[in-house]
């Protein structure tokens, strides 16, 4: 749907939310899911997808069968896809994902495959004259980067993918960005990684290997930085202690294209005993969730998974003044509950000021993934409420920004 009182930008959430490894289950939480979304909070107008689709699912949706029914449906519907979350590659629900949401990563061919699969089928689900996203591994996992190698093999990759995003581009007219997703402990977490690398590393590493992947050095260049972007994910953001909107303005002085913005909330908490009682409910076999634990000096320390966190937090004691924040989506809604809080109010004014008056950005999307490992104090009884919710909360924060 398109937020009030613009043209040009889109709001969704991912559908992601939902489990699904096959096209025939993803295509079930449309009609069961999304629909249901839909007649909550934009009866009456086009609304927009943010889809998902595991290697699995996009080889089987990749038809012209599947794909033609797809868009009959989407048209019958009043409904339009204009983003994909192409980042967890494999199963992502009712099993131990952790560190393996990052695999395939981007050293990897069957990555470039997969994530081509994805522009095919988005390019050909996407309205005329919408830009489109693929958000995306944030390169891979920070300790599986260890030597210059890897990092000409990723500009390899990522070279070729953006290649052939290009010349979908030229053929189809239908623009599409490989948007980087920087998160917690990956090789890019932070706002200035993403910055170095998506505009001096990148570029400079394809024309590098240009020959390689059948471009001219400086067309590499060019082409990997008109079609690789960023996802901001305003959770792993706050997580790492950056504030969202300061990151939005260093990735427009930088020149970086902002192809989406991930709207979502993470748990955040001080030290004490109470605080880390309330905690341990948010541990779980499925997810990592990465914590980044700031001392009162302004030292952060960082923990691959809630476990050791809490473990380290404990020995603080109560006379401890230390911030976590931990990489755990939270619905958008949630203030407090307790010693537990949340990282939703860095979406303050400033924030939205900048994606209103940012023409640039122009792909919003709720993601709160994590709704079947919720405590029961944070989880709706229906997911379609929860998410209603989300949808409500941002509106509400976006036509205050408009006052």
């Amino acid at each position: 749907m398109k937020l009030p009182n613009t043209t040009e930008k889109h709001l969704t959430y991912c559908l992601n939310i939902h489990p699904g490894e096959t096209w025939e289950a993803n295509f079930a939480a449309i009609r069961n899911h999304a629909m249901r979304v839909r007649d909550a909070v934009a009866l009456r107008e086009p609304f927009g997808l943010g889809l998902r689709l595991g290697g699995h699912a996009a080889e089987q949706l990749n038809k012209p069968g599947p794909l033609s029914e797809l868009r009959n449906f989407l048209d019958d519907h009043g409904l339009y896809a204009f983003t994909i979350n192409g980042f967890p590659y494999g199963q992502f629900h009712g099993k131990a994902v952790k560190e393996d949401v990052y695999r395939p990563d981007w050293r990897s061919a069957q990555r470039r495959e997969y994530t081509n699969t994805l522009i095919d089928i988005l390019a050909a689900l996407l309205p005329d004259g919408l830009a489109g996203s693929i958000s995306t591994v944030p390169v891979a996992y920070k300790p599986w980067i260890r030597t210059p190698e890897d990092t000409l093999q990723v500009a390899r990759m990522l070279g070729a993918t953006a290649a052939y995003a290009d010349e979908v581009r030229k053929d189809t007219g239908k623009d599409i960005c490989i948007a980087l997703e920087p998160e917690p402990d990956c090789f890019l977490e932070t706002t200035g990684e993403a910055i170095e690398f998506l505009t001096a590393t990148l570029p400079k590493t394809a024309a590098t290997v240009a020959d390689e992947i059948g471009l001219a050095p400086d067309d590499a260049s060019e082409i990997v930085a008109r079609n690789v972007g960023v996802c901001l994910d305003t959770a792993h953001s706050a997580v790492e202690f950056e504030d969202p909107a300061e990151s939005l303005t260093r990735f427009a002085a930088a020149g970086v294209r902002v192809a989406k913005v991930q709207l979502s909330s993470a748990l955040r908490l001080t030290a004490s005993a109470e605080a880390m009682d309330k905690l341990e409910a948010f541990v779980d076999p499925v997810y990592l969730h990465q914590v980044k634990l700031r001392r009162p000096g302004g030292e952060i320390e960082s923990f691959a998974d809630l476990p050791e966190a809490i473990v380290a937090a404990k020995s603080l004691g109560d006379g401890g003044q230390c911030e976590l924040r931990v990489h755990f989506h939270v619905p958008l809604f949630f203030t407090e509950a307790g010693p537990l809080s949340s990282t939703s109010d860095l979406l303050g004014k400033d924030f939205w000021r900048h994606l209103s008056e940012n023409s640039g950005i122009r792909q919003l999307e709720i993601e709160t993934y994590t709704f079947d490992v919720l405590p029961k104090v944070l989880r709706s009884s229906d997911v379609v409420e929860s998410i209603r919710r989300e949808y409500e909360w941002v509106l509400a924060q976006w036509a205050a920004c408009q006052t």
